[in-house]
C-alpha cells in the first residue's frame, strides 16, 4: 500500500527529521537510510517499524540538520589553547616577523571549541517519537486507501455471488440437455438401445460435469473474504490464499461445463477474481 509521512524535532544535536514513504509489495522490503552520526539508532528504528508495518516496500530516510540551531553548548577547550599558545611561541621564534594570531583564529583552531557531550538517551528518546509520529501518519493513510480497496473488492465478491446464483440453477437443466444429446450419441455408437449401458455412460458424464460442490465451496469462499476484509490487522497474505482458491474453483467451473452459458458464466468469475487478486496485493 502507498503512503508518506515525514516529522522533525529539535534534539541537542540538531534537528532530527524522517521521512517514510511506502509503495506496494507482497512482502516487507524496507530500506533504512540514516545518517551516519545517527547510525547507532538505527536498529531501534528498525524495530518499530517492523513490528507496525508487515508488508509493502518501505524506504525510511533519519537526517540531523544542525541549520538554524543558534545556542548549543559549549566552552573553550583549555588544553587545546595551551597546546595553541606553545606552538604560537614556536612559530614566533621561527618567524620573528610573522603577524600574531588573532582571536577568530584561535577560534576556528580544530578542537578550541569544546561543545557538550550530547544527551545520548534524550536523542533516543526524541527519535524514537518522531518515528511513532510518522509510522501514525503512515498507517492512518494506508489505512484510508485500505478501506477504499476492501469497498472495491466487497463489490467484486458481491458481483461474484449473484453470478454463482445465476449458474446454480443452470447447472441441472445443462446436465439433462446434455444427457440427452449423449444418449442419441450412444444410441447410434451402440448400435442397440442398451439402457443399462447407457445409464451406466450418463451416471459417469453426471459425475464428471456436476459442478454444484464447486460452487458451495466458491460461495464459502466469498463469505470468508468478507469476514477477513472485516477484521483489524493485516489480513493481506489471507486474503492472497483466498483468491488463489477463488481462482482455483472458477477453473474447475470453466473446465466442467456442459453448455455455453455456464462456461460463460465461469468466464466472467474468473474475470472477478483476477480483479480481486490485484486489489489484495496493494493490501496489508
Amino acid at each position: 500500500m502507498t503512503g508518506y509521512a515525514a516529522t522533525s524535532a529539535d534534539s541537542p544535536r540538531g534537528r532530527l527529521s524522517l521521512e517514510l514513504r511506502s509503495v506496494n509489495s507482497r512482502f516487507l522490503d524496507l530500506q533504512l537510510r540514516v545518517a551516519e552520526e545517527l547510525r547507532a539508532l538505527e536498529p531501534a528504528l528498525r524495530e518499530m517499524i517492523t513490528a507496525r508495518v508487515s508488508r509493502g516496500k518501505l524506504d525510511c530516510r533519519f537526517y540531523l540538520n544542525e541549520t538554524g540551531i543558534s545556542e548549543k553548548p559549549q566552552r573553550l577547550n583549555a588544553q587545546a589553547l595551551s597546546r595553541l599558545r606553545q606552538l604560537g611561541e614556536e612559530a614566533k621564534r621561527a618567524f620573528p616577523e610573522a603577524a600574531p594570531l588573532r582571536i577568530a583564529d584561535v577560534l576556528r583552531w580544530p578542537g578550541v571549541i569544546a561543545e557538550e557531550p550530547a544527551d545520548e538517551e534524550a536523542l533516543r528518546k526524541i527519535s524514537g517519537d518522531i518515528c511513532r509520529r510518522a509510522l501514525d501518519e503512515l498507517i492512518a493513510m494506508r489505512g484510508r486507501e485500505g478501506a477504499k480497496l476492501a469497498a472495491s473488492i466487497l463489490e467484486r465478491v458481491a458481483t461474484m455471488r449473484q453470478r454463482v446464483d445465476e449458474v446454480a440453477p443452470l447447472v441441472p437443466q445443462s446436465i439433462t440437455a446434455y444427457q440427452a444429446k449423449i444418449t442419441e450419441r450412444l444410441k447410434e455408437a451402440i448400435g442397440s438401445a442398451d439402457d443399462d449401458r447407457i445409464r451406466a455412460e450418463l451416471a459417469l458424464f453426471s459425475a464428471k460435469v456436476d459442478v454444484g460442490e464447486e460452487l458451495d465451496r466458491l460461495r464459502a469462499h466469498l463469505g470468508e473474504v468478507q469476514r477477513t476484509l472485516a477484521k483489524a490487522g493485516a489480513v493481506g497474505k489471507r486474503l492472497d490464499f483466498l483468491a488463489q482458491e477463488l481462482n482455483r474453483e472458477a477453473n474447475t467451473i470453466a473446465s466442467k461445463s456442459a453448455s455455453q452459458q455456464v462456461s460463460d458464466s465461469a468466464l466472467e468469475l474468473k474475470l472477478l477474481v483476477e480483479q480481486i487478486r490485484e486489489q489484495v496485493q496493494n493490501i496489508e
